[in-house]
C-alpha cells in the first residue's frame, strides 16, 4: 500500500534552515508528482510546493518563493523540501502528498517550529 513518511522537522531559530524528507513506498514513485503541504494551528492546510515526476516543473506558494526548494531523488523514492531563511510564520506541521488515480495519500506529518 502507499506509504509516505516525513522526517527532518524540529525547532529552529528565525533565519535558520531545515531540510524535510518524505520517503515513499507502495507505488511507482518516479511517475508521480509530489507535493508538500503545511498546516499551522487554527489554520487550513495549504499547498507549499509541488514537483513533477521528472523534476521538470516546480511550483511554490508565494510566501515561500526564494526561500524553499522542492526536489526529489527518484532512485531513493524520496522528495525533499529545503527550507532556508525560516520565519516564525513558517511554523506548522508539514505533510507530503501524492495522488494515485482518484485517491490522495498523505504522510503523518513532521512538526516545524521557528522560534527564538
Amino acid at each position: 500500500q502507499v506509504q509516505l513518511v516525513e522526517s527532518g522537522g524540529g525547532l529552529v531559530q528565525p533565519g535558520g534552515s531545515l531540510r524535510l524528507s518524505c520517503a515513499a513506498s507502495g507505488f511507482t514513485f518516479s511517475s508521480a508528482a509530489m507535493s508538500w503541504y503545511r498546516q499551522a494551528p487554527g489554520k487550513d492546510r495549504e499547498l507549499v510546493a509541488t514537483i513533477t515526476s521528472d523534476s521538470g516543473t516546480t511550483t511554490y506558494t508565494e510566501s515561500v518563493k526564494g526561500r524553499f526548494t522542492i526536489s526529489r531523488d527518484n532512485g531513493k523514492n524520496t522528495v525533499y523540501l529545503q527550507m532556508n531563511s525560516l520565519k516564525p510564520e513558517d511554523t506548522a506541521v508539514y505533510f507530503c502528498r501524492t495522488r494515485r488515480g482518484w485517491s490522495y495519500y498523505w504522510g503523518q506529518g513532521t512538526q516545524v517550529t521557528v522560534s527564538s
